[in-house]
């Protein structure tokens, strides 16, 4: 994931800001009413593009992914709608504990940008997408950077049109969605009275989005390395976080490593894990990669 890429991530300010003073307030509603569920992934499957991962031989790269990892931010169906058969052929390759969390067509959202034009493409959507069964996750849509607020009704239109029984967050990447308070008020309460998760980007170029506001008892993270040192210590800051979020209410934890260049994703991904396990007492496999020594990029 380029977006948000720098040249000197070394002088970059990773400090995590404060919450947004509602998101204890909102997760206080779920608070002792359910066990947390945590997924951990990585954003593609393919061996171009999570490189020193699968072992030689590996015949069929989803079938071991999954046998490590227990879910995937599906980003492929952003570029294309498959076949209800490709959506079956994933499902019957993956473990029965296995989560997707596919990505809307940009047919959706950046072509026709929300427009009156996409209904249709949303029902086939979600028609082959519902192939997943019990897999599926979390749907999310990310619009473009230049979708600003002048679009708020196509958001709206959206929103009430977007079948409930299909879980789904949304991102936000255009700043005076977050930084002009009227317009974050009322987009805050869109999100939450439909119970929809506002997605969180940690990417070094764009802290300006860091809004730490949750809007449901999903905190949906994309977490974007920036192929320095720095990588690691932001992930054990998520750690603080989430462990925090645990303790006010929080029950589901969605978190996708993606790098700048997609060179380590499975290795912080791994490390992120084992350490996730210990402070929340989690119980998530810890993936194999094929670095024996620590996990470590430098």
């Amino acid at each position: 994931m380029k977006f948000g890429k720098v040249e000197a991530p070394e002088l970059i300010d990773f400090t995590m800001p404060k919450d947004h003073p509602d998101t204890e307030v909102v997760l206080s509603r779920y608070k002792g009413k359910g066990d947390l569920k945590v997924f951990v992934g990585c954003a593609k499957w393919n061996r171009q593009d999570i490189k020193n991962f699968y072992p030689r031989g590996t015949k069929d790269e989803l079938q071991y992914y999954a046998s490590q990892f227990n879910c995937i931010e599906l980003n492929a169906t952003f570029y294309r709608i498959f076949p209800g058969e490709q959506y079956e052929k994933w499902y019957d390759k993956t473990p029965a504990d296995f989560k997707f969390f596919p990505k809307v067509s940009q047919d959706i959202s950046h072509l026709r940008r929300l427009n009156d034009a996409v209904y249709p493409i949303v029902d086939r959507y979600l028609e082959v997408t519902s192939n997943l069964k019990d897999k599926l996750g979390t749907i999310f849509l990310q619009m473009h950077g230049n979708f600003a607020p002048k679009n708020w009704d196509r958001v709206v239109r959206f929103v009430e049109y977007w079948p409930k029984e299909f879980p789904l967050a949304m991102e936000f990447r255009h700043t005076d969605w977050f930084n002009d308070e009227k317009v974050a008020n009322e987009l805050y309460h869109l999100l939450e009275e439909n119970n929809i998760a506002n997605i969180l980007v940690d990417t070094a170029g764009r802290r300006d989005i860091m809004h730490m506001r949750l809007t449901n008892n999903e905190a949906f993270i994309r977490y974007v390395g920036a192929n320095h040192e720095s990588d690691y210590t932001r992930l054990d800051d998520w750690l603080l976080k989430l462990n925090d979020w645990k303790s006010k209410g929080l029950q589901n934890i969605h978190f996708f490593v993606h790098q700048n260049m997609e060179l380590e994703s499975p290795l912080l991904a791994a490390g992120f894990i084992a350490k996730l396990n210990k402070k929340l007492g989690c119980n998530l496999t810890i993936p194999k990669t094929l670095h024996n020594s620590g996990p470590t990029l430098f």
